[in-house]
């Protein structure tokens, strides 16, 4: 409670701090709008950092007992060293991101925006395709030095990077054509539903985007992650019969087992399900097959059918189809107020504006159903170790899971408030306790 008080102290701080820099800066279009925003912007930054000390005042020299075995000292050492350079790296980023939005509102950067795309066209999707991309690019461009500092520096020095500089701007180039495509067709249908229907714009892009949202989830592994990454069946031998006979015992049918070549950008170690019907298929990374034992891979696709039994993915797809629609629906109350528009700095009232607008004045919202949903996904994970211990064995999982930790430099004791608000995966104590249970 004393933190939330000081987070609201501060905000009403920042909140007085922007008004005084619109009473003194004549250009700029002052509105409750704008104030919202800024305040919004200014709340979430403050947060991020309190969470962020909270998080790295919790150092151990001694971890709990069944975590003793996961770091040797020297190995400890050099994950709180990961923990602190990566802190200080988000402290630097997240400033320099509060700095430049706050500038670019006050200025207004996106009115400048708006007004280039406009004097291209003048046709309402195509403005706001222009005006998207050239917010995305010039973010992109502007975050590039630190992710390059990040990849290069950071995860060279304690051994993760394996990406090149080719791979790293290719995958750039890749991650804009994707942007592009996806999220650009996907606007363009919002603004063109709701330039043909005006009130009932939401329903039409509900449908649009819940048919989106269910064919990636099919398609993801089949068409998106081949732009990345190699993806070959996994070969016949000692693994693979490991893995059918366990598949068999539970009566999961699953024909596509796949090896990713994560070793071409890190050293860091996954798995994952994805796909639904017959496009379902478990994937994993090289890396994990290198650094643990048969029975431990196992067990870590027992965790992952575990998902597919107890329908996670379905309930997941179900939350996510209900939320967009939520979201729509009042999107579309917003759309007639042209004073969103305005408190970013445009000259006309435009849909683009009012999306970029909403979605910050919504993000508040989007929070606190994002810890709902952390909550969700920390039970389905607990539910998935269950239904691993019960069907397989609960020592292979925990060794899995201690080795990688511990490959992976990850942070063992981190602040309750830290997980409640980030972690989507319980920590790695709760889970062996419940396993052990």
């Amino acid at each position: 409670m004393q933190i939330l008080a000081v987070i609201s102290h501060i905000s009403l701080f920042i909140t007085g701090f922007f008004k005084g820099i619109i009473e003194h800066h004549e250009t700029c279009r002052y509105n409750a709008p704008f104030i919202l925003i800024m305040s919004i912007i200014g709340f979430n930054f403050i947060l991020e950092r309190v969470l962020t000390i909270l998080n790295s005042r919790k150092i151990s020299t001694a971890l709990p007992n069944e975590l003793s075995d996961v770091y040797d000292s020297e190995q400890y050492s050099k994950s709180q060293q990961y923990k602190k350079v990566n802190e200080r790296f988000s402290l630097i980023t997240s400033t320099f991101s509060f700095i430049l939005i706050v500038l670019m509102l006050t200025f207004h950067v996106f009115g400048y925006f708006d007004q280039i795309a406009r004097s291209v066209t003048s046709h309402p999707i195509l403005v706001a395709m222009l005006f998207f991309g050239m917010i995305m690019l010039a973010s992109d461009i502007l975050n590039t030095p630190f992710a390059l500092y990040d990849t290069f520096i950071i995860e060279e020095k304690f051994g993760f990077n394996k990406t090149t500089l080719k791979t790293f701007f290719l995958d750039k180039i890749k991650g804009w054509l994707i942007a592009g495509i996806l999220g650009g067709g996907v606007t363009a249908l919002i603004i063109w539903f709701y330039l043909m229907t005006e009130e009932m714009f939401w329903v039409y892009a509900w449908i649009a985007v819940t048919a989106v949202m269910i064919f990636i989830t099919m398609f993801y592994s089949t068409l998106i992650v081949p732009l990345f990454n190699k993806q070959t069946p996994l070969e016949d031998g000692p693994l693979r019969q490991a893995i059918q006979e366990f598949c068999k015992k539970v009566d999961f049918k699953l024909d596509n087992i796949y090896v990713i070549d994560g070793s071409k950008r890190s050293t860091k170690s996954n798995a994952y399900f994805t796909g639904l019907g017959p496009e379902k298929r478990i994937v994993l990374y090289d890396t994990l097959i290198e650094d643990l034992e048969i029975d431990e891979i196992v067990a870590v696709l027992a965790h992952e059918i575990g998902h597919y039994k107890k329908k996670h993915s379905l309930t997941n797809i179900l939350i996510g189809v209900i939320q967009t629609g939520i979201t729509l629906y009042i999107f579309s109350l917003f759309t007639v107020n042209p004073m969103l528009s305005w408190a970013l700095g445009a000259k006309v009232h435009s849909i683009h504006m009012v999306i970029l607008a909403f979605g910050v004045i919504y993000s508040p919202i989007t929070t606190v159903v994002g810890l709902g949903l952390n909550i969700l996904s920390r039970t389905h994970e607990f539910q998935a170790d269950r239904y691993t211990k019960n069907n397989y064995d609960a020592g292979p999982l925990i060794s899995a899971l201690k080795k990688l930790s511990s490959k992976n430099l990850s942070n063992l004791t981190p602040h309750p408030a830290y997980v409640f608000f980030h972690y989507s995966h319980p920590t790695l104590l709760q889970r062996i306790r419940t396993l052990n249970k």
